[in-house]
């Protein structure tokens, strides 16, 4: 902030001239006071007392005279022990806010050819089932780091791996082959994801069939599962598509077609988007090619059994496979594989990966093997860990009793906003296409908004009505603020009011006031923090504090009655400028914001 930065200048030009000491300006950290002192900024005097050579209090005094003194934007201070309180005279405000007013982009850091580039992995379903609550959560934490990154004047890219291959997904085909009867998703009415999702249900329906039968014979479970002849089919289907039969790598094309039809839909009523999207059946192969690089190299080594495997006992590790015996790859072979198509496609400077915290010593290792093999951003690269997050038993049903649907998620959340806010009056007035457009921005906000404002680190339970809230820390009641906002605005607009582009510096405001711009400038400060660690809670809980001060604000202040015409100007300014971070703010969660609610 430009008035911290001066007083900053002013606190090093006294304790040098009082005490005769040069001290550095990471010593004279302003913080912001206290709400129960007086002030807007603190100093923290315990540094400079080896220069005084005198009390905490008495030095806090001394510098606090120096400052009323020399600096014209102190108006006051007032000493508590060794924390020196300084009030910002109102012109500085004033100044401050016509700063932010001239941005219309504040707090954003644009980017140029010269920014560094990130690419974010988030999103990584499988094809042969649907997104899950759980891909909500790394959506939408992935989505908003990315805004967030590129806030920070980076280049961002924005990438997916779509696990396409597999036993996994050869269990969905056979079932479909064996009992599918032609299905498609325009003869069943059902998106691509969720029928192959049910073809995938089904194999494991008949597969646990059969065991039971088996075992009904006399066999153990084990040599039940070593008979299943259901099993050797998907086995044999996996072994002709590693071997390129044509039958069988159109079958997966073609369901795997309709499943990313449904992952698009899915997406898209989501907000979010890729780049670039990578498949694990074209990336499983580089990865080979790797560790037999690295195998050459004698990065790598082979056991008798022809397995190949990385010894990572000096890195405080164990040793990890790479290749099976039959040289077939695991997930770390496919993520090298991935890796080298990346770095072969972009200039990589950071590499962020948003996967859950079970992933953690994969991830570890995945760092150390990368740099091993020579890549540049093996070593730095970012493991985005967050936690698990679930729903309040019996909140909502699941197409199998086991697995929140993502699809039927964002359903519920959007009738349950229709009937929350048709209930409290707020569609009353609109027409149905604008009822169901609301019901969407606000049904939506609330799922993202009550999932990020989470430490991402932390489990959560998402509570769907909870989230659904016109008061507290919820996305309708940012959302309500913002639309109240632009009320204000408008009719402001329709009295012919013209907002200045810069305020009279000796504008009389209060301390509320001066509060609120104090914490519009802070949302700079914000977005730096939340890329620095990676999280999207900080903004979300900037944005909660900002509007909550700012409807305390507008409940004890008149704006359009306001009879003095300077004060109603800077009143609408300000509000115009806390509905700008709002907007800002809200954008980098992927959360829209209605002008009209």
């Amino acid at each position: 902030m430009v008035i911290e930065q001066q007083i900053t200048g002013a606190i090093i030009a006294g304790i040098k001239e009082l005490y005769g000491a040069e001290v550095p300006a990471a010593q004279t950290q302003l913080q912001k006071t206290k709400k129960e002192f007086k002030g807007h900024l603190t100093l923290v005097v315990f540094p400079f007392l080896r220069a005084s050579k005198k009390s905490p209090e008495q030095t806090a005094q001394e510098i606090g005279e120096y400052l009323q003194k020399n600096e014209p934007a102190v108006s006051e201070f007032n000493v508590i022990k060794g924390f020196l309180n300084l009030t910002v005279a109102g012109p500085c405000w004033i100044d401050l806010l016509n700063t932010i007013n001239e941005q219309p982009s504040y707090g954003i850091v644009p980017v140029t050819e010269q920014s560094p580039l990130v690419m974010i992995e988030y999103s990584s379903p499988n094809t042969n089932k649907p997104l899950h609550l759980g891909h909500v959560r790394n959506n939408l934490l992935g989505y908003s780091l990315s805004e967030i990154m590129k806030a920070n004047g980076n280049k961002v890219v924005k990438t997916n791996i779509v696990n396409d291959r597999g036993i996994h997904i050869c269990k969905s085909m056979l079932a479909w082959q064996k009992w599918g009867e032609g299905v498609t998703p325009e003869s069943s009415g059902k998106k691509g994801d969720h029928l192959i999702g049910d073809f995938y249900v089904l194999f494991d329906k008949h597969y646990k069939q059969e065991l039971k039968e088996l075992e009904e014979k006399g066999l153990t479970k084990e040599e039940a599962e070593a008979q299943s002849t259901l099993m050797a089919e998907a086995r044999e289907m996996l072994r002709k598509w590693e071997a390129g039969d044509a039958e069988v790598r159109a079958l997966w094309e073609k369901m795997n077609s309709w499943v990313y039809a449904g992952f698009d839909e899915t997406y898209k009523m989501m907000g979010v988007d890729f780049d670039k999207i990578y498949y694990e059946s074209q990336t499983y192969l580089e990865g080979k090619g790797k560790v037999m690089e690295g195998l050459e190299k004698g990065v790598f080594y082979r056991r008798e059994d022809g397995s190949v495997w990385a010894d990572l006992t000096k890195d405080g590790l164990d040793e990890k496979l790479l290749l099976r015996a039959d040289g077939t790859s695991v997930y770390m072979t496919q993520d090298i594989g991935t890796a080298k198509l990346r770095f072969d496609d972009y200039p990589i400077n950071k590499m962020i990966y948003v996967v859950g915290n079970e992933q953690n010593y994969h991830f570890q290792v995945l760092s150390i093997l990368l740099d091993k093999l020579g890549f540049e951003f093996g070593k730095g690269l970012v493991h985005f860990s967050y936690g698990m997050v679930e729903l309040p038993e019996g909140k909502m049903k699941s197409r199998e009793g086991t697995v929140v649907d993502a699809d039927d998620l964002m359903e519920e959340m959007i009738g349950t906003a229709h009937e929350i806010s048709q209930e409290l009056g707020k569609l009353d007035e609109m027409t149905p296409e604008e009822a169901a457009n609301i019901s969407r921005i606000v049904g939506l906000g609330s799922l993202k908004y009550f999932i990020l404002k989470v430490d991402p680190r932390k489990n959560m339970t998402f509570n769907p009505k909870e989230s659904i809230d016109f008061n507290g820390n919820t996305g309708p009641f940012i959302q309500y603020t913002y639309a109240r906002i632009r009320s204000v605005l408008r009719k402001a607009a329709e009295q012919g009011i013209v907002l200045p582009k810069q305020l009279p510096a000796n504008t009389p405001i209060s301390e509320k006031e001066e509060g609120l711009v104090q914490m519009i400038a802070d949302y700079a400060v914000t977005v730096k923090e939340a890329g620095k660690e990676y999280s999207p809670a900080y903004i979300a809980n900037y944005i909660y504090d900002l509007v909550k001060e700012y409807n305390q604000f507008y409940h004890d202040f008149s704006i359009l009655r306001e009879e003095n015409p300077e004060i109603k100007q800077f009143r609408l300014v300000l509000s115009e400028n806390v509905a700008k971070v709002v907007k800002s703010g809200m954008s980098l969660l992927g959360i829209e914001v209605p002008e009209r609610m």
